[in-house]
């Protein structure tokens, strides 16, 4: 880690519109924005070496605080150096609070307002998970970015319980931010961003960045979105959400999304994504081109001797042929999945490479365009 460099710096270089483009100075590497973070749940980019990831033009990753909090156990990845030894990454990890995964388990939790008691899918075992014991688990990890402590309920429930559900997210952002200041060598050289709760309901996101705002926190994310409230109502959200924080802060779209989502959010002023598409989508036969998602199993690809991507510059389009990864697909042989996997992950940080170009010279309107023209045929 490089003592010299900042803790955490923020730095927008160009706008176009709401767009920005920056980068995020950190002692493990410097961050360019707009972001995509490839998704490592488990200490692991699925089908992918961590030399790879590096090689599409990932600048960072993100780990999964409940998944590794369960197995291999986050005092064990202590022990063994932190997480970016133990995984072979040398450089920044967002590590996500667990609060999404564990609110999935609704069949298995019990929710107070110390925190949440739930049973490990694995095999039963009982946890506790509070504001306190995220940030303890995020700094065994060695997180470089560390999400404080929230709720995410769907975007279809009560209001009611929309808003009861933000407002113990406030309270347990100021617990988390507490707890966090409180590790202090682990605060010295990692950032803390907050979560903006509220579902769909725009008072309640005003109520919510005004909290997240009081409490102050290098970054902040929005939250409870793309948990399927479609693609309209999360842009709908977006026209006014990233204003509501601060400008001279990064803002983090979590869980999102499709390439198109991509794109309407960065005009948005979004600055920072991640998602687990990609990397699925690689181990289910499909591809994301400049013209569209891609079904490999399709037999119309069987002899088809052309790369999946002529505009595409990753080592799979470079050397394999879509009549090729048709066969791995029917096979079932691993190799499709990683080859797909290293494709689209190439495909979006291509993206998000040609998303900053396009803001500091201007001309993101007309990107967008003809992005849409050839991705959706719009």
């Amino acid at each position: 880690m490089a003592s010299d460099a900042p803790r955490f710096q923020f730095t927008v270089k160009a706008t176009d519109g709401k767009a920005r483009t920056g980068e995020i100075a950190m002692r493990r590497g410097t961050i360019r924005t707009p972001a995509f973070m490839p998704v490592g749940t488990a200490a692991t980019v699925k089908a992918m070496k961590p030399e790879d990831v590096r090689a599409t033009g990932a600048d960072i990753i993100l780990g999964n605080t409940y998944h590794l909090m369960l197995r291999p156990g986050a005092e064990r990845v202590a022990r063994l150096g932190g997480l970016h030894k133990f995984m072979r990454w040398d450089r920044p990890i967002l590590t996500d609070s667990g609060g999404y995964q564990v609110m999935s388990l609704s069949e298995l939790r019990k929710l107070t307002e110390d925190g949440v008691e739930f049973r490990s899918h694995i095999d039963g075992s009982k946890h506790m998970l509070s504001p306190e014991r995220s940030m303890e688990i995020q700094r065994l990890l060695g997180s470089d970015i560390v999400m404080c402590f929230d709720e995410c309920p769907r975007a279809d429930r009560p209001l009611a319980e929309i808003e009861a559900s933000m407002e113990l997210s406030m309270r347990w952002a100021k617990r988390s931010r507490d707890a966090f200041d409180a590790g202090e060598e682990h605060a010295a050289n990692s950032a803390l961003f907050g979560i903006q709760q509220g579902a769909l309901d725009q008072g309640l996101r005003a109520r919510s960045a005004e909290a997240l705002r009081e409490i102050g926190f290098d970054g902040y994310a929005i939250g409870g979105l793309a948990v399927g409230e479609g693609q309209e109502a999360m842009f709908g959200v977006l026209d006014y959400a990233p204003g509501m924080l601060p400008e001279d802060a990064p803002r983090y779209l979590m869980g999102v999304g499709k390439p198109d989502d991509l794109v309407g959010a960065v005009e948005r002023g979004v600055d920072m994504f991640d998602c687990v598409l990609p990397t699925r989508s690689g181990r289910n036969g499909q591809a994301f081109t400049w013209n569209g998602p891609l079904n490999l199993r399709n037999a119309r690809h069987a002899e088809d001797l052309s790369p999946l991507d002529e505009r595409c510059s990753c080592p799979t389009c470079a050397r394999y042929s879509r009549a090729y990864l048709h066969h791995l697909q029917k096979s079932g042989e691993m190799l499709g999945a990683m080859l797909l996997t290293e494709h689209n992950l190439s495909f979006y940080q291509q993206l998000m490479q040609a998303l900053r170009d396009a803001i500091a010279e201007g001309r993101l309107a007309a990107f967008a365009r003809d992005f849409r023209h050839d991705y959706l045929g719009a």
